[in-house]
């Protein structure tokens, strides 16, 4: 298990297949900090009124967030536990935890 204190990687892990994710720290072009997904061009960032959140910039929507974490709980980071995406018609739910 990551040192509770190491925040710079996390990997999101499906529930129904165990897919993962792999999340590292970066800065996005506009400045802020967010986490982008190592093999494609995803970002999980903290948004206004939103906290942390995988967002879709073109459709302006949110794709993906804590499931049991509401945005004024949140800290610095994205919470661990289970989170939630959509797809298209289908979602998922994964565990975000934190990695070395």
């Amino acid at each position: 298990m990551a040192d509770p204190q190491n925040r710079e990687r996390f990997e999101l892990r499906r529930q129904s297949d165990a897919l993962v994710c792999s999340f590292a720290r970066n800065t996005r072009p506009g400045g802020t900090v967010g986490y982008q997904r190592q093999d494609q061009d995803l970002w999980i960032e903290r948004r206004p009124g939103w906290g942390w959140v995988a967002w879709d910039p073109a459709s302006q929507s949110c794709t993906g967030r804590p499931w049991n974490v509401l945005p004024a709980a949140q800290g610095d980071h994205p919470p661990e536990g289970d989170w939630v995406s959509r797809k298209g018609a289908k979602s998922y739910v994964y565990s975000l935890v934190y990695v070395s």
